[in-house]
């Protein structure tokens, strides 16, 4: 569905006659073992790797393969590991790399839900979302998406599930040093239009519910509290925090007794069971800890592993099914693996492979975006994406400047800066000027912030931070 990112179609919840039943002492059997959790790791790895096409590709039609890499990530298998026939040169990670730097990605119609799927399997992948190729940023193309006039909101803001995403990218894909790209102020503003779309219930659904009170009264969805609850706490909400408490309680709530599943509107499937666990996973909450293990001694990951084809690996979509679905592989496998929603890549095995890959170096002459962040200490920061083209393979603080006031997406990130030439340092930014001990500062992705000079060197990819303090 357009501007989802689990690939189903929505459907009317139906009554299934399944209660979750309220959790009295937990028995003494164990739940599933460490062995069998490795065991169905090692299994549905082996599945999704024989999930890759003869090119060494996954993304394509039908429900986003490429969400594999995720999985894969989570249970430590390095996407450039995985290569058709021994090919080295096809390996899932250049051919997917490849794909994200066409011109024709993501199709005519792009939402920002597709770069935010790109930013996160990217990210796992071991490919630097912001260096892609010269041409392709995921990071700026997700601020391109910036709501200047609903601050906080990627994409339209009744596409609720465009925002939670956008935490997701921006809070979980770190440097390649594992350093937040993005200043906290800025996903916090997130974090307060999450915390006002939650339902009463304490979960969320896909769309907007923020000010309508017959939508917060509504029932919520399984697997969008579960991405809601990684988005929280990819971008350092605590697992103690009363929203991510009552959205615990909210899935603690759907357990099946009998079987761990969690109660869906598309019933008990392995997919809602994935997103359920995968958003406890990223809280650093135990799915089969006390809270989620029911009377029966069932837990979600059981419930998982019950679904799971051996051999072969793959899981099935609906415990009636004969046959596995590959995307509900990868959301079991994620979850099984102890994943959130993207992890950093694992080492690779393959002799001379790095860990990373991404273009440093603009190409003199083509167009780059950069994702540029204005902050003046009051009120929520201006966010936007700066189309620049440089003469050669860096640039300066001061021509992305220059750029953001004819460039920029959305419009009105910089108005305006003094001085309007040189290099030296920026003394106003958008008609606030330095005073005293309070002055424009940069910070490129996530440093410690500096003095802003015209003259600070930029590179292909660099998120860019001005603040306006001491």
């Amino acid at each position: 569905m357009s501007g989802t990112l689990s690939g189903r179609i929505l459907a009317v919840a139906l009554s299934l006659g399944i209660g979750a039943l309220t959790l009295t002492a937990v028995p003494a059997q164990a739940t599933s073992s460490a062995a069998q959790i490795a065991t169905s790791t090692t299994n549905g790895v082996a599945y999704l790797t024989s999930l890759q096409g003869p090119d060494g590709g996954y993304a394509g039609g039908g429900l986003s393969n490429e969400w594999a890499f995720s999985a894969m990530a989570a249970a430590g298998k390095a996407a450039v590991d995985v290569v058709p026939g021994g090919d080295a040169t096809k390996n899932a990670r250049t051919v997917y790399r490849n794909q994200l730097a066409a011109p024709t990605w993501p199709g005519a119609s792009p939402v920002v839900t597709d770069y935010e799927r790109g930013i996160l399997n990217a990210y796992a992948a071991g490919i630097d979302p912001a260096r892609v190729s010269p041409g392709q940023n995921l990071i700026a193309r997700v601020a391109s998406y910036w709501q200047t006039s609903s601050p906080g909101s990627y994409g339209p803001p009744a596409n609720f599930n465009g925002t939670v995403f956008a935490l997701l990218a921006l809070g979980g894909a770190k440097t390649q040093s594992g350093v937040q790209r993005v200043p906290q102020r800025l996903l916090d503003a997130s974090v307060t239009v999450v915390r006002a779309n939650q339902h009463n219930d304490g979960g969320w659904n896909y769309s907007q519910a923020a000010g309508n009170p017959s939508a917060l009264a509504s029932t919520s969805d399984i697997d969008m509290t579960g991405a809601t609850m990684a988005a929280l706490c990819s971008s350092g909400v605590p697992a103690t925090d009363a929203s991510v408490v009552a959205a615990k309680n909210f899935l603690k709530g759907k357990l099946v007794n009998t079987s761990g599943a969690f109660t869906s509107m598309f019933g008990a499937n392995s997919d809602s069971n994935g997103w359920g666990v995968s958003g406890l996973n990223a809280c650093g909450i135990n799915s089969q800890g006390a809270d989620f293990t029911t009377p029966a001694g069932k837990t979600p990951v059981d419930f998982l592993i019950a679904q799971q084809f051996n051999p072969g690996g793959g899981f099935r979509y609906l415990p009636s099914d004969s046959s596995p679905s590959a995307y509900s592989s990868i959301d079991a496998l994620r979850a099984v693996a102890g994943g959130g929603f993207t992890a950093p890549p694992p080492i690779p095995t393959t002799v001379g492979a790095p860990r990373w890959v991404g273009d440093t170096a603009f190409t003199s002459g083509t167009t780059s975006s950069l994702a540029l962040i204005v902050d003046s200490g009051s009120g929520t920061p201006k966010v936007c994406s700066v189309a620049i083209t440089p003469t050669g393979a860096t640039s300066t603080l001061g021509a992305v400047l220059d750029a953001a006031t004819t460039a920029a997406t959305p419009s009105g990130c910089v108005t305006g800066s003094a001085p309007s030439s040189g290099s030296g340092q920026v003394t106003a930014v958008n008609g606030l000027a330095n005073s005293g001990s309070s002055t424009w500062q940069v910070s490129i992705d996530g440093a410690a912030s500096a003095a802003a000079a015209r003259g600070t060197t930029v590179h292909l990819g660099d998120t860019i931070t001005l603040r306006y303090g001491s």
